[in-house]
């Protein structure tokens, strides 16, 4: 496969169709985007599918897919997502999820019992419930990206259970954030890192919620660090 990436359809066995961009060779990346859509993480996509195999498949009900009536929550995409890489034999992949993606990637993490997910990088992650830090549904996304969000997140931007769950989790996670992200603060960040043990958190200065956009030699260079310094699989 090569590096530009290619559009598909994949049917899960649940009768869930995945609409699913893919990319390169070499060892698996599952790539998740927030509410802003797939467009926003195309740089991610691009700079992976050098030297790795990348799947970015498109959450249903954005950009014009659909979403199933059963499709109601963050669990639900996340076992879609599990799913899709064990049909495709796919072990040990690096999931990166950037904002609402991030909280997809780590209930991923949470939940994965047969080494799928080996190694974990949450791009101003949005998900736990940090008191104090509350993020807003985003003003500038597509009416039905929202509405999506809405529906899988049941109307809030956070799960009281999501932070005691994720210190469970036992691979390798990067912390990536935006020293000026607006939704969900670097101080945010930092406090969802240190609840996780053994999680490394990187800030990236002068970015906001979407540092491979704003600043995105420091962000791939924060990546690429974690990967070149870490294997996938159980710590």
């Amino acid at each position: 496969m090569t590096g530009i990436p290619t559009t598909g359809v994949f049917q899960l066995g649940s009768g869930l169709a995945l609409t699913v961009r893919e990319a390169g060779d070499g060892e698996p990346v599952l790539l998740l985007h927030g509410a802003a859509g797939p467009d926003s993480i195309d740089s991610l996509l691009a700079h992976f599918a050098v030297g790795r195999h990348v799947l970015a498949p498109t959450h249903p009900g954005w950009d014009g897919t659909i979403r199933p009536g059963g499709m109601t929550s963050v669990a639900d995409l996340a076992a879609a997502y599990l799913d899709l890489l064990e049909q495709r034999g796919l072990r040990q992949a690096t999931v990166v999820g950037v904002s609402f993606g991030g909280w997809v990637a780590a209930e991923m993490a949470v939940r994965d019992r047969d080494d799928r997910v080996g190694r974990l990088v949450l791009i101003d992650a949005i998900g736990p419930q940090i008191p104090g830090h509350r993020p807003a549904f985003p003003s500038n996304a597509p009416p039905e990206n929202i509405a999506a969000l809405r529906a899988y997140s049941r109307n809030t931007l956070e799960d009281p259970t999501l932070l005691d769950r994720a210190r469970l989790i036992r691979i390798p996670r990067l912390l990536v954030w935006g020293e000026d992200d607006p939704v969900v603060s670097a101080e945010f960040g930092r406090r969802y890192a240190d609840a996780s043990p053994g999680a490394r958190f990187v800030l990236i200065p002068g970015a906001g919620h979407l540092p491979m956009r704003e600043a995105p030699e420091a962000t791939f260079a924060a990546i690429d660090g974690f990967l070149a310094a870490t294997a996938p699989g159980r710590t």
